[in-house]
């Protein structure tokens, strides 16, 4: 799942207004962040294998230390001290953690059996949502534009750059995530890893966003919180 991730950073962003998106996002996206780092070290590994699901071309044999349920909380965990000691409050630390639980659960969906509960022989689970090309549109972009309606409501942009960094983000995601299936498969797991490494940009480009919006009246407001 990819823009299905992203979905929950927005509609968490109406649960929690004083939340700055960019940490939100960071919460969602920290086990991707992870994973290509973890490639590149040979810690983890994938390959390359054309109709490995109809909706992705990989194989993941080995990646419990980043997409295990076990790491995700400690990674959660990690991300949350990080927010408190950058002075995010207690609410908006628990969300970090529950939103990078979040992605195991939304993993658990969309890939075949092969999401770890912890490093080392653990059974791996999966309900295979990606073996349905329709089936991954539907329910993957039903949960992005719900995501982006909240998002928006309740909210004003208050520079032109807000609504143009937030647009070109949807743009850019909604047509990478929509041409997946009918794109080039990546040549190898090294060069995987490293186009990966391209998704860190999420954090500051949504923090950019966000900066310029603000709640309409009777909305709290997320000046004062500490943002990325």
């Amino acid at each position: 799942m990819f823009v299905g991730h992203l979905a929950l950073a927005l509609a968490a962003k109406r649960a929690v207004p004083k939340a700055p998106l960019g940490w939100l996002m960071a919460a969602v996206t920290a086990l991707d962040l992870l994973w290509p780092l973890f490639l590149l070290a040979g810690i983890e590994h994938v390959r390359v294998s054309r109709g490995a699901t109809a909706f992705n071309p990989l194989v993941f044999d080995s990646y419990p230390w980043s997409h295990g349920l076990l790491m995700a909380l400690l990674w959660g965990t990690l991300l949350a001290v990080v927010g408190r000691s950058r002075g995010l409050s207690p609410r908006i630390c628990y969300w970090l953690l529950g939103l990078v639980v979040s992605h195991w659960v939304l993993d658990f969906l969309t890939h075949v059996p092969d999401m770890p509960l912890w490093p080392g022989r653990s059974p791996r689970f999966g309900l295979g949502l990606w073996s349905s090309i329709p089936g991954t549109y539907v329910i993957e972009g039903a949960m992005w534009v719900a995501g982006i309606v909240l998002y928006l409501q309740g909210r004003r942009a208050t520079r032109w750059i807000g609504p143009l960094a937030f647009w070109s983000f949807v743009l850019i995601c909604t047509a990478m995530w929509a041409t997946g299936p009918w794109s080039p498969p990546p040549p190898n797991e090294r060069f995987l890893a490293w186009f990966t490494l391209v998704g860190w940009i999420i954090l500051p480009w949504t923090a950019l966003a966000d900066r310029y919006y603000a709640p309409t009246a009777g909305e709290p407001s997320t000046h004062g919180s500490s943002g990325l």
